[in-house]
């Protein structure tokens, strides 16, 4: 049987269709549209009509691919942005009309839970998930997950709040990531840091090719590159000290990506430090396979 599972996330709408034979997946196809939710979520938490039309089109769109390479089943989940929203409910009736889909709202600990299922198959492990809205954490191992959270900071989020100027401005937005952070830590302490982390969202993959030079519309390989800290921060001093328009040119980086990387990059930074990470290890699948491989209850995906 073949599925299509949709994720409105606050930056982007990504699809992963897989193909489901027993207790393992095979992928298919991914898909990625920046529709930029969070930026749609006024001051009074109200997702403007225009955001969440832009959305259902790409929804539309993904499942639209997805019937062609035969799809039979379609699951739509939402995150950080929708979770959000106090007109989530309307934004769910809009899907349900446009797309015939019944979106699901996954809590911040649902949220993380998928990320972690994505993107680790064995061992104790920590993963860190960077979005546009949110941060998740986790620790654990496939069989339990020991600790995890989900942090109101993310790219998009702090682009918003923080602005940055140039490298000068870092350590301010470092420093606000780490508070969140901490506060987090607070109330979900974690008994045993990991040896090992890995780290899923565009964030890492953006850096992934920036340290092996490869143009971000060829991603093969990315999967398994280490950031070590002080390649993180060297990539975010330059980026910070351009401006957007130069970023865009940068081959490695994806053009609606260069206004919010940097931020991304302190996020990052700020996870690094108060975790205590000299390097974090990229995986290219997040919570997309993890939601899969849950509800499909796979042993392996593909």
């Amino acid at each position: 049987m073949k599925t299509a599972v949709i994720g409105i996330g606050s930056n982007s709408v990504r699809m992963l269709v897989s193909e489901i034979q027993g207790e393992e997946g095979r992928r298919i196809r991914r898909e990625r549209e920046g529709t930029r939710l969070f930026t749609g979520l006024d001051e009074n938490r109200m997702l403007q009509d225009s955001a969440m039309l832009h959305t259902c089109e790409a929804v539309e769109a993904m499942a639209e691919l997805a019937r062609r390479d035969g799809a039979e089943e379609f699951l739509l989940f939402a995150t950080s942005a929708t979770r959000d929203a106090v007109n989530r409910e309307a934004f769910g009736e809009l899907l349900r009309r446009r797309t015939g889909m019944d979106m699901v709202i996954c809590s911040g600990e649902e949220e993380a839970m998928y990320s972690f299922l994505g993107a680790v198959e064995e061992g104790y492990c920590g993963v860190v998930d960077i979005g546009g809205g949110s941060t998740e954490i986790v620790t654990g191992s496939p069989e339990k997950l020991t600790c995890a959270f989900s942090c109101q900071m993310g790219a998009v989020r702090f682009f918003r709040e923080w602005p940055l100027e140039n490298s000068g401005d870092m350590e301010r937005v470092i420093r606000a990531a780490e508070a969140v952070l901490e506060e987090n830590l607070r109330r979900h302490p974690v008994e045993r840091m990991p040896d090992t982390w890995c780290g899923t969202g565009g964030t890492f993959t953006t850096l992934a090719s920036m340290n092996r030079g490869v143009p971000w519309t060829n991603r093969q390989g990315m999967h398994g590159t280490e950031l070590e800290r002080g390649e993180v921060e060297e990539h975010g001093k330059r980026l910070a000290d351009m401006t957007v328009e130069e970023r865009k040119k940068v081959p490695e980086i994806q053009p609606n990506r260069a206004d919010i990387i940097v931020h991304g990059i302190c996020i990052l930074l700020a996870c690094m430090r108060v975790l205590g990470m000299r390097k974090i290890r990229v995986s290219e699948y997040g919570n997309l396979d993890g939601y899969t491989r849950s509800v499909y209850h796979l042993r392996k995906l593909q």
